[in-house]
């Protein structure tokens, strides 16, 4: 098995990909820190928080292989690259850029591009995505939209991400999702402010206990 197969198989494994937005390095480095604690090891963090590929570095040198560390909102090749030399394994982006598919092939990372529609999903997936993000799931009818797109695709490893909840993760396991990406249900700004970080460990640890369950 390469690197690249481990990290596949460990998104897989985890079954929750956390997308982690912070108003600071330093909180996103706290967010990390809680979600490790609740179990949760698949960490995308994104380009929007500041100094991302800094804080990217900084949970690459503290936690190693403890962790599958991700990039988010990658919106082309030249973010890629430097979140990949920055420790990043796997790349997420919002979006279908065929570049930065290339980019993390040149690499040998893992890529998540996003794709909504049936074409932009195969076009993802012939250009050598390893996992297509379905975003925004919720938007287009959530569980029943991504069945929808696994019917005609069912080689498609697909990750719904937006409107994945406690209540609704296991609909979309269902579906026959690959692993779940999850945004403010999990990783809630509210939270961050207020430094909760046992209630922040709490709700992965809960995340986690719906896939271990429904996987049995």
């Amino acid at each position: 098995m390469t690197n690249k197969d481990a990290i596949k198989s460990g998104l897989r494994e985890c079954g929750i990909i956390p997308v982690i937005r912070a108003r600071s390095q330093e909180q996103a480095l706290q967010v990390v820190s809680a979600l490790i604690e609740g179990g949760i090891r698949a960490l995308e963090i994104t380009f929007t928080v500041p100094g991302a590929l800094r804080c990217i570095e900084a949970v690459a040198d503290r936690y190693g292989d403890q962790v599958l560390l991700g990039a988010g909102t990658v919106l082309d090749a030249e973010s890629c690259r430097a979140a990949l030399l920055a420790g990043a394994r796997f790349i997420v982006s919002p979006a279908l850029s065929l570049a930065t598919i290339q980019m993390t092939l040149r690499y040998a990372a893992v890529s998540v591009p996003g794709a909504l529609t049936p074409t932009e999903v195969l076009t993802a997936w012939e250009a050598g995505a390893d996992f297509v993000k379905v975003f925004p799931c919720d938007a287009m009818g959530g569980a029943k939209y991504l069945k929808a797109l696994k019917a005609p695709l069912p080689q498609v490893e697909l990750i719904p991400t937006g409107g994945v909840t406690l209540e609704t993760a296991t609909s979309f396991l269902q579906a026959g999702a690959a692993a779940l990406g999850v945004g403010g249900d999990l990783v809630n700004q509210k939270d961050l402010d207020q430094g909760n970080w046992t209630g922040l460990a709490e709700k992965a640890r809960r995340f986690r206990e719906v896939v271990t369950a429904f996987r049995g």
